[in-house]
């Protein structure tokens, strides 16, 4: 039976992460990171061959001073003088066509990996869109913030160095290995004697330094998650007067940061040292080898300086790989996280088949639900039978935690019930598209939600592409025309992040708008005035009333009074729907209605 994925949302980073019956590993991260190569692989291979090229023209250099070590000394002056001119002819035409290989490298190159990287960031956004309530009730934004910046800030160098850095490195060294073996085989088996040590050194420092870095990332994240509370709530926190106690959190954040850094530059510091020593040994064998071969006549002096600068040569490009190491474990950590972000499916999502829902009247049923947020929670709901006609308005009361706000948002399939089926006109809400069925549903709730940008932003939000005579009528019909005119700006005001420059009354309206103009057949109003003034509340009260006609409605009511001509009013409790009937009827029956009026009326 294969193992269905299980990802732990609250510390999401370190998941236990499995595909299929596989644990993905870094072979599968790997291949999926080279995928992205595919769009650009014109771009990639002249990248390569243009690599090739800047590193095959190295290689010439030291042969050039060979020669004329070797063979000027020979020669007469003029004869010396013409050899020299043709090596420098030659050395300046390498020169311009590695000036426009290093070019294609440097621009082309990069801005590949620039591509790339918007391409991921593209990904995980629109996979973003496709999570579920159930994943965002237990995700942090600072963190998913830090997966689509952070995360993805070294994978562009990653993608653009990594192949080049490996393909100029592996020329250099075989090339400079092949003519260091045709100057003298000694000194060449002086050179690469220390070679598998360290790359035993470097094998066991790559290890320490991806975790160190792995971690680094997971530091960064709660660090933004921490900004992006604070900054939220600076209201909050400026009219508790509590900076002190903000900056004292942050502290304990950074501080966490600041000793993930000194990890990875620790085990940093003893790589690139590591590194730089076994180099500059690897020069000092040579030199002490190099003096007793010339001691001995086996190596002539023009060898030997060619030889010295072909080391140079060979250490040159493992001091890139030395770079590429870090550089990998920069990026390729930024890459896992990204990919556990990208391998998390939706918990709800269309089914095979699914049809269209069309022509909606708005009868709803649902037949013996039962829902639960988690394996092993309490159930929220129970047992719940229940029909609403269309074009009906019904109303559902009880104490908090009773089930109001979850019974409704298993209408729209925020959730998935645990057991039984809701019915929109006879139709399996998980038989038909997501986006047909929200496209039928309209909701009010009591936190509005406001983007930033203008009012008429926000507004066409309900049906993009509204033309500008439908958003005003939208807005007239939901009682905001007059204050939105009053405004500096009209429509096009800019209302500020989440809508601060406007009263709780007003984003209510606009809201109210944004339904108007969505116009579906089915409404939710969960709590909608229950934060407002009396004043506001009367004008929103209106707008709603408006909204509802002829519509199938259902209003989640924290104040009674509001639902009092309800044409039908459910107690919801622990036990499920304990009450139903209009309001004289339950207020006859003296139950948990009538408590619950005469305590909050």
């Amino acid at each position: 039976m294969a193992h269905k994925p299980h990802y732990d949302y609250n510390n999401i980073f370190l998941p236990d992460l499995y595909e299929g019956n596989g644990v993905i590993n870094m072979r599968d991260n790997l291949k999926r990171m080279l995928s992205y190569y595919k769009p650009y692989l014109g771009v990639f291979f002249l990248d390569m061959f243009f690599a090739v090229i800047a590193s095959g023209i190295a290689l010439v250099i030291p042969l050039a001073v060979r020669s004329i070590t070797s063979e000027i000394p020979n020669l007469t002056a003029d004869e010396g003088m013409r050899k020299i001119l043709i090596i420098g002819g030659i050395l300046l035409a390498l020169l311009i066509v590695q000036f426009f290989a290093n070019y294609y490298i440097s621009y082309v190159g990069h801005v590949m990996g620039a591509k790339m990287e918007y391409d991921m960031r593209a990904e995980i956004f629109s996979h973003y869109q496709k999570l579920s309530f159930s994943f965002y009730d237990d995700q942090k934004v600072g963190q998913l913030m830090s997966r689509i910046t952070n995360d993805l800030f070294e994978i562009t160098e990653l993608l653009h160095h990594g192949p080049e850095n490996i393909v100029i490195s592996l020329i250099k060294i075989i090339g400079a290995f092949v003519i260091l073996a045709g100057i003298s085989g000694y000194l060449t088996l002086a050179a690469f004697i220390m070679l598998p040590l360290m790359f035993v050194f470097a094998f066991i420092l790559n290890k320490r330094m991806r975790k160190a870095f792995k971690m680094n990332r997971v530091k960064i994240a709660e660090i933004n998650t921490q900004i992006e509370d604070n900054l939220s709530g600076i209201r909050v926190v400026k009219s508790f007067a509590n900076e002190a106690i903000e900056n004292e959190k942050f502290k304990i954040g950074n501080d966490g940061f600041l000793k993930a850094k000194k990890a990875s530059y620790l085990n940093m510091g003893i790589f690139h040292s590591g590194m730089t020593a076994f180099t500059l040994l690897i020069n000092i064998i040579v030199i002490v080898a190099g003096g007793v071969l010339m001691t001995r006549g086996l190596v002539a002096v023009p060898d030997f300086v060619a030889f010295l600068l072909y080391i140079n040569v060979f250490t040159e490009p493992v001091r890139t790989l030395i770079d590429f190491t870090e550089q990998f474990q920069n990026g390729y950590t930024g890459f896992e996280r990204f990919v556990e972000m990208i391998r998390i499916v939706p918990d709800i999502q269309n089914k095979e088949g699914a049809a269209e829902l069309s022509d909606v009247k708005g009868d709803i049923r649902f037949e013996d639900v039962s829902f639960k947020y988690k394996d092993g929670a309490h159930r929220v709901l129970r047992h719940i039978n229940l029909e609403v006609p269309a074009g009906s308005y019904v109303a559902l009361v009880g104490s908090s935690g009773g089930g109001k706000t979850t019974l409704c948002s298993l209408i729209p399939r925020f959730y998935d019930v645990t057991d039984g089926s809701i019915k929109i006109d006879g139709k399996d809400i998980r038989d038909v598209t997501l986006k047909s069925l929200r496209d039928n549903i309209g909701i009010v709730q009591q936190d509005v939600y406001m983007f930033a940008g203008t009012i008429y932003d926000n507004i066409s939000y309900g049906r993009p592409g509204a033309t500008e005579e439908e958003i005003i009528e939208a807005a007239k019909l939901a009682n905001a025309h007059d204050f939105i005119m009053s405004l500096p700006h009209g429509y096009a005001t800019d209302i500020g992040q989440r809508g601060v420059k406007l009263s709780g009354g007003q984003k209510q309206r606009i809201s109210i708008a944004r339904v108007f103009l969505k116009n579906p057949p089915i409404l939710i109003f969960d709590e909608a005035t229950s934060a407002l003034d009396n004043e506001s509340e009367n004008i929103v009260k209106e707008s709603l009333e408006r909204l509802a006609k002829n519509r199938t409605t259902l209003v989640i009511a924290h104040r009674l009074s509001t639902i009092r001509n309800a044409e039908r009013i459910l107690v919801l409790t622990e036990n499920g729907i304990e009450e139903s009937g209009t309001h004289d009827e339950l207020m006859r029956k003296n139950g948990v209605y009538a408590s619950l009026y005469k305590f909050n009326a």
